[in-house]
């Protein structure tokens, strides 16, 4: 049964997208209020046909201080926030703070936070829709407590205070929507279904041809099969720039921490290392496990006082393999230490 909307109305105004941003396929697919539509309905079990029933509050960053976000919408008195990542990316929960607090900024302007009477603002709801080449759960929680230095107040503390360990919590749901995952999502939404197999097919046809090529390849190929059609016929030299950037971009990242796992292994062949060369490869483990996130203090000077080349070469390959910091301190056995 259709629900009955209540469309909010907060002193808001709709910000054009600034584009000195390098935008992506996904975020331009969505800026669309009917796609989003679909996307909002698919996540939510809800079935709005009405496309006025939602509004677009993305961030920009030329008016946001350096803040942006992919896409926000508001609707039936929630605002959601979705991002697209093609990493995994344990700070989301950090990041998605920063944006839910610039949006309730710009949406109390001209409301008087300091009054008797309490402001009302929209339940907020954050969403990851992940992509990468990297193994991800299909469906996955991120905390921002699991952030905390020393997870928050201590135990004993919290529960002798009759609080919980921490007073803010903001959960991330990661959507894995690579081939196998959450088919069902993709197939309640179109759009979310064929926006993945063009990248599918960029991928493919990048592992044989180059970039450029395979973008050509893929987009003419999606456009014939009826994929993406009318948006790839309307937006084709932009879907084309904006791909080339985004693999580029991806391959970069993965290339990055190859060489800083082959510089470590380098530096570190020898048995009988110096000290020098063991801190080369403590430090190539620190810059990988900084790409995953920020680093414990008490888990960087571990590795710092590591001089053991047998014990470093297993951290350095730990390290290039995990997908968070957690991770890496399972994988390196380090759990009792740190």
């Amino acid at each position: 049964m259709k629900k009955k909307h209540k469309k909010i109305r907060l002193t808001a105004e709709t910000v054009s997208p600034n584009r000195r941003y390098k935008d992506t396929v996904f975020r331009m697919l969505f800026r669309d209020r009917t796609r989003l539509l679909g996307l909002y309905n698919a996540v939510t079990g809800n079935d709005y046909q009405d496309p006025a029933a939602l509004e677009i509050v993305t961030l920009e960053s030329a008016v946001y201080l350096g803040v942006k976000n992919d896409i926000a919408l508001l609707i039936d008195l929630n605002l959601y926030l979705f991002e697209h990542q093609s990493t995994v990316n344990p700070n989301m929960p950090l990041r998605f703070l920063q944006y839910v607090a610039a949006e309730y900024g710009k949406l109390t302007v001209g409301e008087n936070l300091y009054g008797g009477r309490r402001v009302s603002i929209p339940a907020p709801h954050f969403m990851v829709f992940y992509n990468g080449t990297a193994p991800c759960p299909e469906q996955v929680l991120l905390r921002l407590s699991d952030a905390y230095a020393g997870n928050g107040r201590a135990a004993g503390e919290a529960e002798l205070a009759g609080m919980p360990a921490s007073e803010l919590e903001l959960i991330v749901q990661v959507l894995n929507i690579n081939a196998g995952c959450n088919e069902v999502l993709k197939a309640q939404c179109q759009t979310l279904g064929e926006y993945m197999q063009y990248v599918d097919k960029v991928r493919l046809y990048a592992s044989t041809l180059p970039i450029s090529e395979a973008v050509d390849r893929a987009v003419d190929e999606c456009i014939d099969q009826g994929i993406l059609r009318e948006f790839l016929l309307v937006n084709k030299a932009e879907v084309r720039y904006m791909s080339i950037f985004e693999y580029d971009e991806e391959e970069t990242r993965r290339a990055m921490r190859k060489t800083e796992y082959e510089r470590g292994m380098a530096e570190g062949i020898s048995e009988g290392m110096s000290a020098g060369m063991a801190k080369g490869k403590s430090e190539s483990i620190l810059i990988l496990l900084e790409e995953l996130g920020t680093v414990p203090e008490t888990l960087r000077r571990h590795i710092l006082d590591q001089y053991d080349p047998a014990v470093l070469r297993q951290w350095l390959k730990a390290a290039a393999e995990a997908e968070s910091i957690a991770s890496f301190i399972r994988q390196a056995g380090l759990g009792c230490n740190i």
